[in-house]
């Protein structure tokens, strides 16, 4: 059996998923979450024995699609077949909801009606006949609440009986007389849909709270989704949330982690079993430096990650990241986005790949193109180790580096915005951008416990899979010469020779030796890689973090580390989100300008970062000045020549279609 979530976005459909199936889908309240459609079984304690499928559609308002995400509701209740609908409806925006739930009454398919959050509905003190909302539907209605699990048995249980008696509903009678293409026929037949669900609201729910007053929602948004403080207040929010995360309990926890567990109990517990089993020296220093070292100076900072997405999860429960995309909204049109833009950067936050996902409900397609480019920009997970080592060793007592690199994200987004809408022409300024503000609530600890601990466990598994055979293999390559020698010296042996041969292009950057070369390479296939290799590289232990003697202060000084560090965080980010982008670009010669783009602008910040800083710390110019000028000559050429093809290409086509 296959039982299909149907809704309005932010009606509570994915969180009823998670419910019914034990899953953690991504819950967010902004439509857009759910791009695509997501199937799990039935848990169970609701199945009783039997094989249910749960499937998971995108939010939608209509049967007559305007994004992607709709197209794909519609298809699949269209062409699917389920065998029963549960639409999920907002028990405290029922007007709005009856206009989806009176097309979906017409499709044949057996229908259950799921008023959800009534916990919320009983606070506004919204009282809603289900008895008689079911005879004029003429579909049972169910009063639930997704997130206390109240009601979701008594769902099932019907949602069973209407697929086995195929309890089909009658649609309502609205006299309609609907002639296909009449543009103004469709139009009419909304009108009176509308109008059908605000007289079947009235009769059937009743509201004793007066809804024109201000709510304290109103109230608080006044404040923090203002067109002048909005900004300020977001960036000192997140300020906090950085502090909290890398100083307080997340530095906390993780210079425990860094200096006891794998400074310390791991590696010594290693050795002692090792030499217990007379293992040779090669091998256990393949172990303990090459796997145990790399992966440990990774994991070090799993605390950072956990707490930050703690909190950030926090945020997004409560209400609060809805109306960053308010407040960011008025911003990207300037730049050619669309005000939709923003929800896959607050996604990527997360992960690149999922963020680059969201870009599909996106109607442009250029700007759709072109968030999905800059989406990486914004510092990930994956992201956070290398954050954490550079202002760990180079800026202990600065609680400013981790969230100023989430502002130098956002300038450099618009920036590179602004520079891809001159290149090619890009004019969204009349696009929408419709986006429901949930009300303030407390957010829930359980939600964001999970959702730290899903992407807690996330992050170990990529340790214990592709880091650690990278970071065996930099081991590996920096033992041996390409005569599968053992090396005494690294700066001979494979690695070094590769390294070398792209290390004069990190000159302008301040960057001297083939091992920052041969550490940015392997970020691509994992950007904590980079903290992972050079961890194996320079043999860094944890000890030497916290005791001032760590090599990295040899290699670097503050200004050049903090260039490596935007260097990697802004060039193109792991291979999987690269796979991510070609998917949703639909074009390889989109997606080789996308990558060349990501390198072009994460090389050319780090470029600036070190010539800028360097001549204002030392009042010298730094090393490879000339070549950095002239690097930015031939990028400021590139884009003059490629913004003037592109506004001569428009003209001709605005030529032959006159």
């Amino acid at each position: 059996m296959k039982i299909a979530l149907a809704g309005n976005p932010n009606s509570g459909k994915t969180s009823l998923f998670n419910t019914l199936t034990g899953e953690k889908a991504y819950v967010g309240n902004w439509a857009g979450v759910t791009v695509s459609k997501k199937e799990a079984y039935l848990k169970d304690e609701y199945a009783k024995g039997e094989k249910i499928v749960i499937v998971d559609l995108p939010g939608a308002y209509s049967m007559s699609p305007y994004t992607s995400e709709e197209s794909i509701t519609r298809d699949y209740v269209n062409n699917e077949n389920p065998d029963v609908i549960i639409n999920v409806v907002d028990s405290t925006n029922l007007n709005r909801s009856l206009f989806f739930t009176s097309q979906l009454l017409e499709l044949g398919i057996p229908m259950v009606i799921a008023l959800n959050k009534h916990d919320l509905s009983d606070k506004k003190e919204i009282t809603i006949d289900t008895l008689g909302l079911s005879e004029k539907l003429e579909c049972k209605v169910v009063t639930i609440s997704a997130l206390k699990f109240e009601g979701i048995e008594t769902l099932i249980q019907f949602a069973k009986k209407a697929s086995r008696d195929n309890l089909v509903p009658n649609p309502i009678d609205m006299n309609l007389i609907i002639t296909e293409g009449d543009k103004q026929t469709y139009k009419e037949n909304d009108i009176k849909r509308f109008n059908l669900a605000k007289q079947i609201s009235n009769t059937y729910e009743k509201r004793t709270i007066d809804t024109t007053l201000k709510t304290r929602s109103d109230k608080i948004d006044e404040i923090v989704a203002n067109k002048v403080w909005g900004l300020p207040i977001f960036a000192v929010i997140m300020w906090a949330v950085y502090w909290f995360s890398q100083r307080g309990l997340g530095g906390y926890l993780s210079e425990y982690l860094n200096e006891v567990f794998f400074g310390d109990i791991v590696p010594t517990t290693a050795i002692n079993i090792l030499e217990s089993m007379n293992v040779s020296g090669f091998l256990q220093a393949l172990i303990v430096d090459g796997i145990i070292g790399g992966v440990g100076a990774v994991l070090g900072f799993l605390p950072l990650i956990m707490v930050l997405f703690f909190c950030l999860s926090l945020l997004e429960d409560c209400g609060y990241m809805a109306r960053v995309a308010v407040i960011m909204n008025r911003y990207f049109k300037k730049i050619g986005l669309s005000g939709k833009s923003i929800i896959p950067m607050l996604v990527g936050s997360g992960c690149a790949i999922p963020g680059i996902m969201s870009t599909r409900t996106i109607e442009n397609t250029t700007a759709r193109r072109a968030t999905a480019i800059l989406t990486p920009f914004v510092p990930c997970g994956a992201k956070l180790p290398i954050i954490g080592l550079f202002a760990m060793v180079f800026f202990p007592t600065s609680a400013w580096v981790a969230p100023l690199t989430y502002f130098i994200a956002i300038l450099v987004i618009i920036t590179s915005g602004l520079i891809i809408k001159h290149m090619f022409n890009i004019d969204n300024s009349e696009s929408l951008f419709i986006i429901e503000l949930p009300e303030y609530k407390w957010p829930s600890l359980k939600i964001a416990t999970l959702s730290m601990l899903d992407k807690a466990k996330a992050f170990i598994i990529k340790a214990g899979t592709i880091i650690l055979l990278c970071n065996a293999s930099v081991w590996l390559l920096q033992s041996y010469d390409f005569s599968l020698h053992i090396v005494e010296n690294a700066d001979f042996s494979m690695l070094a020779y590769l390294g070398g041969i792209i290390s004069p292009l990190f000159i302008p950057l301040g960057m001297v030796g083939w091992q920052l070369a041969a550490a940015s390479i392997t970020g691509f296939i994992a950007k904590e890689n980079v903290v992972g290799s050079l961890a194996v590289m320079f043999a860094i232990s944890e000890e030497m973090l916290h005791s001032g003697i760590s090599p990295l202060l040899i290699v670097f000084t503050p200004v050049t580390a903090f260039a490596f560090m935007c260097f990697n965080l802004f060039t193109p980010p792991c291979f999987a989100a690269i796979g991510a982008m070609n998917s949703e670009l639909a074009s390889r010669k989109v997606l080789a300008f996308g990558v060349g783009f990501q390198v072009m602008v994460g090389y050319t910040v780090a470029m600036l970062i070190n010539q800028i800083g360097t001549f204002v710390t030392t009042g010298n110019v730094a090393d490879g000045f000339v070549a950095s000028i002239i690097i930015l000559i031939v990028e400021v050429a590139v884009f003059i020549k490629v913004s003037h093809n592109s506004r001569k290409s428009a003209k001709q086509s605005m030529l032959a279609t006159a």
